[in-house]
């Protein structure tokens, strides 16, 4: 097996490995999907640049000519739609949060705007 196939299955496999567990941390014990934070969103979208920037630089090779980055192509795939299909949850989530944001501005404008007004008539 040539050495560059080896490295990039090695390659692949710690990418798969880290994508894993950003994707298992999305994922409460019940199995449903967690409210995610900046590092976990940073992290996934991380690991996908990185992958396709080193596919991009290096084209596959048709299958089997290396069963293990087969394999590990096989694994990035499924990582791959796991993600796809967390994504609908995870977009509510956000439109939630930003909901909530807002509101909580509204809030604090209008406390600034009461405040403003009862330093007027004292």
């Amino acid at each position: 097996m040539p050495a560059l196939a080896l490295s990039r299955s090695q390659h692949l496999h710690e990418t798969n490995r880290r994508l894993g567990f950003w994707l298992d941390s999305l994922i409460d014990e019940q199995g449903q999907p967690t409210v995610a934070v900046p590092e976990q969103m940073a992290a996934l979208l991380s690991e996908l640049l990185q992958a396709g920037a080193a596919f991009r630089a290096n084209p596959i090779p048709t299958l089997g000519h290396d069963p293990k980055l087969d394999a590990e192509l096989a694994h990035y795939r499924c990582q791959v739609e796991r993600l796809r299909d967390l994504l609908p949850s995870l977009h509510r989530q956000l439109l939630a949060e930003r909901a909530r944001l807002e509101a909580q501005q509204i809030r604090v404008r209008s406390a600034a705007q009461w405040a403003r007004a009862s330093r007027q008539t004292l």
